[in-house]
């Protein structure tokens, strides 16, 4: 997001990553992780570190255009797709962001209100609404650095939380590292599978990242990315190994209780507060990722694109009140959060297959940043894996 945050430099650079782990540490990641280790242990930890490591190759493709071009990642794919025919490309990139972003934004809404409402005895639909004036807002406004400072916040108090109470569980190092370097599918976990996928990968990311790597060195820009990464994924798998001492039925009164058997009967009003914390801020980011990847596909230098544009609102208004919509609904919160996950581990490969044939672009890119051989290599398998995972997914989906 170029236009919206302040690039600092030296080792505070390092600190603005922190927005990457904070974006996709929401609701999403709470319920998906949780669940898959309240329901198969530490049998899908490897897809959270496969997950990380795709994550971390994504990326860093993402914000090496940037750095070679100056451009973010939406205006290199204006560049490479021009012309008439070239609009449907753009359309199908711009459709497979916004769509993945209202599915995020469906579980951002929900996983707010569900917080909220281990706090409240305030009826769901009041909760909602309230939520959707303050995002609106805040949208409207354009309040972009309240919002960064919101989702770090966010990272630190959850990630604490549940890194705490994942070290005091009883499974051994030696059981974690196996488990995260042996790939197993055990039956009935494809959805969170693919969910894992998503929930890590966010495919909006890719573009956040392209865009907070403007004005950086490569190295400075590795080294943010790695950080950042290094710190979503551990917090990731605390929050695996947390829900692995979830007893009875998956529930997120259940995931507070064992945040309280860890931490203390405090534990419940934090995991309630972060919660909706995550979600609250979500459900401002996840609109507006989906209309800046409009504005910078369709029109980075049109006023018909700008901040307060008829076409940059619309965009937002859109992925907001796709979300508002299900949580007026009487849908269950946690199906509805994995399968909105799941929805962008299908995604995500669209949009990594776009990155892979535009970081080999020599036409965009001077000849030293354009991918060699062997990362060719490494973003191939990465982008097979997603899609082979997601193409399963759905083919158990059709099929059973």
């Amino acid at each position: 997001m170029p236009k919206f945050i302040a690039l600092k430099k030296g080792g505070l650079s390092l600190l603005l990553w922190s927005v990457i782990p904070a974006a996709f540490i929401g609701p999403g990641t709470v319920t998906t992780c949780a669940k898959a280790g309240a329901g198969f242990g530490l049998s899908l930890l490897w897809a959270l570190l496969f997950s990380a490591f795709a994550t971390l190759i994504l990326q860093e493709a993402a914000a090496r255009i940037t750095v070679a071009s100056g451009k973010n990642l939406g205006e290199i794919i204006a560049l490479k797709y021009k012309g008439r025919n070239a609009s449907w490309l753009k359309m199908m990139l711009f459709g497979a962001v916004a769509f993945g972003c209202a599915a995020y934004q469906a579980g951002n809404i929900l996983g707010a209100v569900s917080g909220l409402m281990l706090l409240t005895d305030v009826p769901q639909a009041v909760l909602v609404l309230a939520l959707g004036l303050v995002a609106t807002a805040l949208l409207w406004l354009g309040s972009i650095r309240i919002i960064a400072n919101v989702l770090a916040a966010v990272v630190f108090l959850m990630g604490v939380a549940f890194l705490v109470v994942a070290f005091q569980s009883n499974i051994g190092p030696g059981e974690v590292l196996v488990s995260a370097v042996s790939p197993s599918i055990p039956e009935n976990s494809e959805l969170l599978l693919i969910g894992l996928v998503g929930t890590t990968v966010v495919p909006y990311n890719l573009f956040l990242a392209s865009g907070l790597s403007k004005g950086q060195s490569v190295s400075e820009m590795r080294w943010g990315i790695g950080l950042a990464v290094l710190i979503g994924g551990i917090i990731s798998m605390a929050i695996l190994l947390t829900g692995t001492q979830v007893q009875g039925v998956f529930s997120f009164q259940n995931l507070a209780q064992a945040l309280t058997n860890g931490l203390g009967p405090w534990a419940e009003a934090l995991f309630g507060i972060g919660l909706f914390a995550a979600g609250a801020s979500s459900s401002v980011t996840a609109p507006l990722a989906a209309a800046i990847t409009g504005q910078a596909i369709f029109g980075e230098n049109d006023e018909k694109w700008s901040v307060r544009s008829r076409q940059f609102r619309l965009v937002w208004g859109v992925v907001l009140f796709t979300g508002l919509a299900f949580g007026l609904s009487e849908v269950k919160p946690i199906p509805a959060i994995i399968a909105a996950q799941a929805i962008n581990g299908v995604l995500l490969p669209v949009v990594a297959i776009f990155l892979l044939l535009a970081v080999n672009d020599r036409r965009l890119l001077p000849e030293k940043f354009v991918n060699k051989t062997g990362w060719n290599v490494v973003m191939g398998v990465v982008v097979l894996a997603a899609a082979g995972l997601g193409l399963y997914n759905l083919w158990r989906a059709i099929y059973n």
